[in-house]
């Protein structure tokens, strides 16, 4: 199992970034290694909404089905599922403590299955680095909508 976490700050309000970051189907524009993310129904995004995410990661495709499991005023979890993975995404978004704007945790936790396993070292490395693009584009994107 990869555990990779990211803590910065956003210029954008608490309600803002949990609006946006909700609708998973923007991960086009933050996660470096999204190629696609649509939403399987049409309908206002809600616990239980899914996408079809594919992505590529150290040159390999991969698809997964998200699910929208929790969602707060503060707090989105998606579980993504396939038959040689469960990515695990918490979004945890609080007001910035100097009074400004948003603190956005942003935590991937990565479990390989069966034969995948073997690769729990090498991603662990991968992933750091994809957990630092996601948050430089993820800072990008959000800063935008303030």
């Amino acid at each position: 199992m990869t555990t990779v976490s990211r803590t910065f700050d956003v210029q954008p309000d608490p309600a803002t970034v949990i609006s946006y970051l909700k609708d998973f189907g923007n991960a086009e524009e933050w996660d470096p290694g999204t190629e696609s993310c649509t939403q399987n129904e049409p309908g206002p995004i809600a616990v239980g909404t899914t996408w079809h995410n594919v992505s590529k990661i150290a040159g390999v495709s991969t698809e997964l089905t998200y699910t929208l499991e929790q969602l707060t005023d503060d707090t989105i979890v998606l579980v993504g599922r396939n038959d040689t993975a469960t990515s695990t995404d918490t979004m945890t978004v609080v007001p910035n403590p100097d009074g400004t704007g948003s603190r956005v945790t942003y935590e991937a936790v990565i479990e390989l299955k069966g034969a995948a396993k073997i690769a729990d070292p090498i991603m662990k490395i991968v992933f750091e680095k994809i957990g630092s693009d996601t948050e430089d584009d993820m800072t990008t994107v959000l800063n935008r909508l303030a």
